[in-house]
């Protein structure tokens, strides 16, 4: 029985950090299946990645036909999931009546939806020791005006894996939610097509190889929460002690 990790997103940003981190971290993984729509970018990450079997799957993870096979895949291969990062998300910026309401719940279908739906369908192949690692944003700390689905969304990311990681400390499976701030990828490529990046968010901009790496060094801690920044971490403590009416008019 071969023991993987599977990773959604893959093809660029985190995804495709964290394919590159675990596989150096963990070389006891047999292979990592990687998930992405875009496979000549996948095809690119398994040759770029030589420690570890790369296994490339282009699925959309929105799409009922891709998350049969999946699932199908799984139960062939019968394979021990030590880690699984979820990982594909998307937000747009803008006020909620301007952009097209198809795009609003796209991501909620990703970001939510599909995220529930291989998390539950994944969890019977893991053992005592797994690792579930999720990746939110700082942005489920605080409603976000102009930002409004994404940072909802990821404030069920946020929710969903903290009460999970309760749920599953009788198994020692652990449930890690990540909480980053801006970072260099492309989110904020698509996020800007509907929005500006405001002149904060560039001011914070993080380095993914850094977030990845303390998301994977907190998720072997057993950590529920891995927020990466000085910044972050006091936006996090903020939200918890000064009333969400009074954050609200600067967030904006």
């Amino acid at each position: 029985m071969s023991n993987i990790a599977i990773i959604t997103g893959a093809s660029s940003g985190f995804g495709k950090e964290f394919t590159k981190q675990l596989a150096s971290k963990y070389r006891k993984l047999d292979e990592i299946w990687v998930i992405a729509r875009r496979t000549e970018l996948l095809e690119t990450l398994a040759k770029e990645v030589t420690s570890t079997k790369i296994k490339v799957l282009s699925y959309d993870i929105t799409n009922r036909e891709h998350i049969l096979e999946l699932k199908k895949l799984l139960a062939e291969k019968q394979p021990t999931v030590r880690i699984l990062v979820n990982n594909a998300g998307y937000g747009l910026m803008g006020h909620f009546d301007e952009i097209p309401l198809e795009s609003q719940l796209g991501m909620i279908n990703l970001n939510c939806y599909a995220l529930t739906e291989i998390t539950h369908f994944v969890l019977p192949y893991m053992k005592q020791r797994s690792q579930i690692i999720q990746i939110a944003s700082s942005a489920a700390f605080i409603p976000q005006p102009s930002f409004a689905i994404y940072a909802a969304s990821k404030s069920y990311v946020y929710s969903f894996s903290r009460a999970l990681a309760q749920e599953l400390k009788p198994y020692d499976i652990s449930v890690t939610v990540v909480c980053p701030g801006p970072a260099s990828t492309e989110f904020f490529d698509i996020a800007s097509t509907t929005g500006d990046i405001k002149l904060i968010k560039n001011m914070f901009m993080a380095n993914p190889v850094n977030v990845v790496k303390e998301a994977i060094e907190d998720a072997a801690k057993g950590k529920q929460v891995s927020t990466h920044t000085l910044a972050m971490k006091s936006l996090r403590i903020l939200a918890r002690i000064v009333p969400t009416r009074f954050i609200l008019p600067f967030m904006k």
